[in-house]
């Protein structure tokens, strides 16, 4: 595998160290990233108290993640607005819950419902001005605000030492399964400039990539 949120909790292998079985490759699941989201959403957005937390709770893995956001949130103190979004029309729901609960952003989860409809996600998080940083960089392509994230180009590329050792005669229940070493910070300026709000230049210069 190349990347997969939980497989301990999704039931593929017994342990990151010791996979036991014919699976193994590289995990998602990395607490700190959570954390890491939310402190950016601290220093881009001014006096950041609520946030607002979108996900799709049949996702795997998708306990965990959450489980980490809310620890991160409780160590930050910020308080969390949980909203579900199972389909498409959720989206839309979600978004005014957002606002009547007076969200000062938002954080999305990994789901495969968002990222098919990201289009109209970010629609709504601008139309609403509502600051956004998302899991995938793919939304900031498509005109989202931020994302910070695993980089999946760097797991696709070490799940390709997974498949030489495997050829080679290695066993998958030998090969610990490994966790992210490389994250990608991603900021689109243009969203900024049409939600009216400024980065700062020490988050900006933090980024590995900025679209302008």
């Amino acid at each position: 595998m190349a990347q997969d949120t939980d497989p301990v909790g999704n039931g593929f292998i017994a342990s990151l160290a010791r996979p036991g079985g014919n699976i193994t490759g590289l995990a998602t699941l990395f607490p700190e990233v959570s954390g890491k989201r939310l402190e950016i959403l601290r220093e881009v957005v001014p006096n950041l108290s609520r946030v607002a937390l979108v996900g799709t709770s049949t996702s795997p893995g998708y306990a965990q993640v959450q489980k980490d956001v809310e620890l991160a949130a409780k160590a930050f103190k910020v308080k969390l607005e949980n909203h579900d979004v199972l389909d498409s029309k959720d989206i839309e729901t979600a978004f005014r819950a957002a606002i009547e609960d007076r969200a000062d952003a938002l954080l999305t989860l990994p789901s495969g419902v968002l990222i098919s409809y990201r289009s109209k996600l970010i629609a709504l998080a601008t139309k609403d001005r509502i600051p956004a940083i998302y899991h995938d960089s793919q939304y900031v392509e498509d005109g989202g605000l931020m994302s910070y994230s695993e980089s999946f180009t760097d797991l696709h590329h070490r799940a390709a030492t997974y498949v030489d050792k495997i050829l080679r005669g290695t066993k998958p229940a030998d090969l610990p399964v490994e966790q992210p070493k490389k994250f990608d910070f991603v900021i689109n300026l243009k969203a900024a400039k049409q939600i009216i709000l400024t980065i700062p230049p020490n988050v900006l210069a933090r980024a590995d990539r900025v679209i302008r």
